[in-house]
């Protein structure tokens, strides 16, 4: 059996504490929990206070990424576009720059691994230039792990 990782990554208007993305950072929490709590959620990456922001993985520090693990895409698509989530989702604007490259990627693994930052980085990388595949996709492809078997780590 395998699962869906998942990265995203924006990119903020100002600094993590600055004035502008207080409202950003005062949802994180709320939103986390919401994720844990949601179906089909197995894991997300989190360091300092309980969220990934201060982790670097890109050059430009104003870049702050999102990873989590999900047992199947129609799980992470619920929680994306039909929970409490897409309140904050719809308000991106007001804390991130609109990204011209491609800022998601998925890609299915083990059940019993766990993705790195730099798999991840490497996932959505491969994305920006190569477009969809199996490898590296987004909800519009719809890959299935069967399709993806190559690719699991």
């Amino acid at each position: 059996m395998s699962y869906l990782a998942q990265i995203n990554i924006a990119k903020m208007i100002d600094e993590i504490d600055s004035p502008i993305m207080a409202d950003f950072v005062g949802n994180l929490d709320k939103i986390n929990a919401l994720a844990e709590r949601s179906k089909g959620f197995v894991w997300r990456l989190i360091e300092g206070e309980n969220n990934a922001t201060s982790i670097q993985v890109f050059d430009d520090r104003f870049i702050i990424v999102n990873m989590s693990v999900w047992q199947n895409m129609e799980a992470l698509f619920k929680f994306t576009y039909s929970s409490e989530h897409v309140e904050i989702f719809k308000r991106k604007k007001e804390w991130f720059h609109k990204m011209k490259e491609m800022h998601m990627a998925f890609w299915y693994m083990q059940e019993d691994t766990l993705p790195t930052p730099e798999q991840a980085k490497e996932r959505l990388l491969y994305l920006q230039k190569h477009g969809e595949t199996p490898y590296a996709f987004t909800f519009k492809s719809k890959f299935t792990a069967e399709e993806a078997k190559k690719y699991i780590l």
